[in-house]
């Protein structure tokens, strides 16, 4: 029993030190749900796309419009719902 106690204490111990997993892009199936919501918003093309782990939230970088304005827009990661839109100046 303590040799399963300790085992476990050291597993708490590297866990807890392991750095954090850091920003990450979306794999395909989350890509394509993510394009898919900007699209029905009316983006017709954007740059960068990453999870944000400090959110989290997904972070879509230089997000453009029909009409070329730029935007950085965040979503809510289970929802895809978008939670935030900040005009590129």
């Amino acid at each position: 029993m303590r040799m399963v106690a300790t085992a476990a204490f050291i597993w708490v111990g590297l866990v807890a030190a392991a750095p954090a997993q850091g920003d990450r892009p979306p794999d395909a199936r989350e890509r394509v749900a993510i394009e898919r919501v900007l699209r029905a918003q009316g983006f017709v093309s954007w740059e960068e796309i990453e999870l944000d782990d400090d959110g989290p939230r997904w972070e879509v970088d230089d997000a453009r419009d029909s009409s070329g304005r730029r935007h950085d827009v965040k979503l809510d990661p289970r929802t895809l719902r978008i939670v935030r839109r900040e005009r590129d100046h």
